[in-house]
């Protein structure tokens, strides 16, 4: 059981490795559909980096994950429509910015569904995967 749980964190921490940097890199590319992959994509990356983060620490089912984190994500989303100083504060940093966002999109919602489900079935896949 432990060389299990063991060999489910080395998998889970291995695609962070390669999340984490697919995802900045997002930000960051300039090219063919920039635009498109600078504002929206990225949100598909921010839901499957919390499924897999949450996952790595907690011992919660895939599916209760995906939706908290879908749920999370749109509050976040909403509450970039206020702008009391503490966020701004919070929005003037690049982390801050990454997690909290700045503006309001809703067109970023169909991205967070996404990236909440291929998460979830990232996890799943996780899962199965026998040692």
């Amino acid at each position: 059981m432990i060389i299990s749980a063991y060999s489910r964190h080395i998998r889970i921490v291995i695609s962070l490795a390669i999340l984490i940097p697919v995802g900045f890199y997002t930000k960051f590319y300039k090219g063919p559909l920039a635009q498109w992959l600078n504002a929206s994509s990225g949100g598909v990356f921010y839901e499957i980096f919390w499924c897999l983060l949450i996952f790595l620490f907690a011992e919660i089912r895939p599916v209760i994950i995906a939706l908290s984190v879908l749920i999370t994500t749109c509050c976040l989303e909403f509450l970039q429509l206020w702008h009391p100083p503490i966020l701004e504060w919070l929005r003037s940093f690049f982390i801050g910015r990454t997690i909290l966002g700045t503006t309001f999109d809703g067109w970023d919602f169909p991205y967070y569904f996404i990236g909440s489900g291929i998460g979830w079935l990232w996890m799943k896949a996780l899962c199965s995967i026998k040692d």
